[in-house]
C-alpha cells in the first residue's frame, strides 16, 4: 500500500510516470497492467511511458473522436450489436493493440434524455437572446455584443456543435443542425476498451470487466473523500503534516475496505457478489445485486433477523460499547473496570469471520517524509476537522 500527493496545480496524467518508477523498482513487479481512464492514461502517456518499458500493459478506453473516426473507416459498424454486446476489433491505426466495442443500452438512453436536457435548456436561453434583439426598450445590437451573449450560453451548456447561429448586426437567430445531432446519436451507449494485454492472458470479456472495475475506484474516492473518511478541508500548512495528512487517511480507507468485507452480511453491501457477476449475461450489462442483497434491501433484515445497517450506522451502534470505571464507596473495596454487555447485534458483528492480517514492514527511508523520527510516525494536526 502507497500514497503520494502531489502539488495542486499537477495534471493527472503527470503523476502517472511516477507511479510506473514506484512499481517496477520500489514494489519490484516485473510484470504490470495499468488500468485507467481515458483522462488518465492518455495517448502521450502510452507513447512516452508505457510502451519503451517491457512488461508493462495498459487497459483504457478510447475519446468520442477516435471512436468517429473509427466508425468513418468502417471498423465499427452497429450491425455489431444485433446480436451481443460486445466486438472485438483491430485497427492498422493502433497496430498490437486490441480494441473492444462495447454497447451499453442504459447508456444509450441516459445519454439521449441528457442531451434532449441540453438542447432544451440552451434554446431557453437562446431565445432570450433572440428576444433581447427585437424589444422596443433596450435593445441588445451588435454583432460582439449579441456574439458575446451567445458564446456564453453555448459554454455554459456546451452545446455549440449542435446548432448553426446567424449573428447580424441587429438580429440574431438559430437553429438546430440535426445531422450533427443524429451523428452523436448513433454513438451513443457505445465505448471502445483500448488494450495492450494479449488474449491468452486476458480474453475479451474479462479486459471489459477489469476496465469496468475503474467504477470501485471511483468509489473509494467518493468515500476517501466526501462519504466516510472526508480528508477534506486539510487544516495544515507545512508539506510533512499534509502528507502525514493524506497518509493516515489512506490507511483509515484501507481498514475500512477490510472491514466491510467482514461485516457484509450486516450491511446493504452485497455479500454474495459471486451469485451476482455469474448471473449477469453480459460484463457490458449493468451489475445486479445478488438475491441475498434485494431480500436485505426489501426487508431490512438480515437473514439472521437483525436489522441492516450502512456502514456508518453500524459503526454507531458499536460506539455504544464503554469501559465503565467503577469505585465502590465501601471501605476497603478495589475499584474495578466493566465493560457494557454487548447487544446481540454487536455480539454478531464481533464474530464475524476473521480474515487474515498481513503486517508489511515500513523503514525508515519509508517514514522518514512523514517524521522526523525513524522509530515512529509523528503526526502533529494544527487543527482537525474529525
Amino acid at each position: 500500500m502507497a500514497v503520494e500527493v502531489f502539488d495542486g496545480n499537477t495534471a493527472d496524467p503527470k503523476t502517472l510516470g511516477s507511479q510506473i518508477k514506484k512499481l517496477r523498482h520500489r514494489f519490484k513487479l516485473s510484470r504490470v497492467v495499468l488500468v485507467g481512464d481515458r483522462g488518465m492514461i492518455t495517448e502521450a502517456r502510452i507513447r512516452d511511458e508505457i510502451k519503451p518499458i517491457e512488461g508493462l500493459d495498459w487497459i483504457t478506453a478510447l475519446r468520442a473522436p477516435a471512436i468517429r473516426q473509427l466508425v468513418e473507416a468502417g471498423k465499427i459498424q452497429l450491425s455489431f450489436f444485433d446480436e451481443r454486446d460486445l466486438a472485438e476489433i483491430q485497427s492498422p491505426d493502433y497496430p498490437g493493440e486490441r480494441l473492444i466495442v462495447c454497447k451499453n443500452p442504459l447508456m444509450t438512453t441516459r445519454r439521449a434524455k441528457k442531451r434532449q436536457a441540453l438542447l432544451e435548456a440552451t434554446e431557453r436561453e437562446l431565445d432570450k437572446i433572440v428576444a433581447a434583439t427585437q424589444r422596443p426598450l433596450g435593445l441588445l445590437k451588435g454583432e460582439a455584443p449579441i456574439g458575446l451573449r451567445v458564446g456564453k450560453v453555448l459554454h455554459r451548456f456546451k452545446m455549440a456543435k449542435h446548432f448553426r447561429l446567424d449573428i447580424r448586426e441587429a438580429c440574431f437567430s438559430y437553429a438546430r443542425d440535426e445531422l450533427k445531432i443524429a451523428e452523436e446519436a448513433a454513438l451513443d451507449g457505445i465505448y471502445v476498451v483500448r488494450t495492450s494485454v494479449q488474449k491468452a492472458a486476458l480474453d475479451t470479456e474479462e479486459a471489459v470487466r477489469a476496465y469496468k472495475d475503474l467504477g470501485q475506484v471511483e468509489q473509494a474516492f467518493r468515500s476517501y473523500k466526501t462519504i466516510d473518511l472526508k480528508v477534506r478541508p486539510i487544516y495544515h500548512y507545512l508539506v510533512d503534516r499534509v502528507r502525514a495528512h493524506v497518509f493516515l487517511c489512506m490507511l483509515g480507507y484501507y481498514l475500512e475496505w477490510h472491514m466491510r468485507q467482514a461485516l457484509a452480511p450486516l450491511l446493504f453491501d452485497d455479500d454474495d457478489k459471486a451469485t451476482a457477476e455469474a448471473q449477469r449475461d453480459s460484463p457490458v450489462t449493468p451489475a445486479k445485486p445478488s438475491p441475498s442483497a434485494q431480500d436485505k434491501a426489501r426487508t431490512l433484515r438480515t437473514e439472521d433477523d437483525f436489522p441492516v445497517h450502512s456502514f456508518q450506522t453500524l459503526l454507531a451502534d458499536l460506539a455504544m460499547i464503554a469501559k465503565n470505571s467503577i469505585r465502590p464507596k465501601l471501605p476497603g473495596a478495589n475499584g474495578f473496570d466493566q465493560i457494557t454487555r454487548p447487544t446481540p447485534l454487536q455480539r454478531k458483528a464481533f464474530r464475524s469471520p476473521r480474515r487474515e492480517v498481513v503486517t508489511y514492514p515500513v523503514d525508515a527511508s519509508g517514514i522518514s517524509q512523514l517524521s522526523h523520527s525513524s522509530n515512529r510516525l509523528r503526526y502533529h494536526p494544527r487543527r482537525s476537522s474529525g
